[in-house]
């Protein structure tokens, strides 16, 4: 039980840094660009910034899932997933993919050249486009979070 134990503390470490990140990037940087930027600076500027997180948060996403795989193994709970009042393993799981798709496979391969070319031609309308979906994900997330940590702890509706 030590290594489940083990995991279950970088699971919570991983999704201490990933969350955390996109809430500073959410509630402290996206609304400081907008204030101190010009339109057309704004996405630029965030896709200066944004690289490094994005290369930590890879990291942060893949231990997270990992972990939260390697629990599910150990418990052998994956019939949670056939369960509605395991709904929050669905919502990890759910914000887990879309992060992992979002930072794996679609910003590197399509979103930075689908955004640059948004921005040439609306750069306000693309720049909110931007602060909406990192407040959809945020909000995801910390459903999920919140949910996990009622769950886990024997809380159902």
């Amino acid at each position: 039980m030590d290594g489940f134990i083990i995991a279950r503390a970088l699971h919570v470490l991983a999704v201490i840094l990933w969350i955390g990140g996109v809430a500073f990037v959410t509630w402290v940087i996206l609304p400081n660009i907008r204030a101190s930027r010009a339109p057309a600076e704004r996405l630029p500027f965030f896709e200066s910034l944004e690289g490094r997180f994005a290369s930590q948060a890879r990291w942060w996403t893949l231990l997270a899932g990992l972990t939260g795989f390697y629990m599910l193994h150990v418990l052998d709970a994956w019939g949670r997933y056939a369960q509605a009042q395991y709904w929050w393993v669905h919502a990890m799981t759910l914000v887990w993919v879309l992060f992992t798709l979002m930072l794996f496979v679609l910003e590197p391969l399509v979103l930075h050249r689908v955004i640059r070319a948004m921005a040439a031609r609306d750069p306000e309308g693309s720049f909110r486009r931007l602060e909406r979906l990192h407040w959809v994900l945020l909000s995801l997330s910390l459903v999920a979070a919140g949910g996990a940590v009622l769950g886990s702890h024997g809380w159902a509706f």
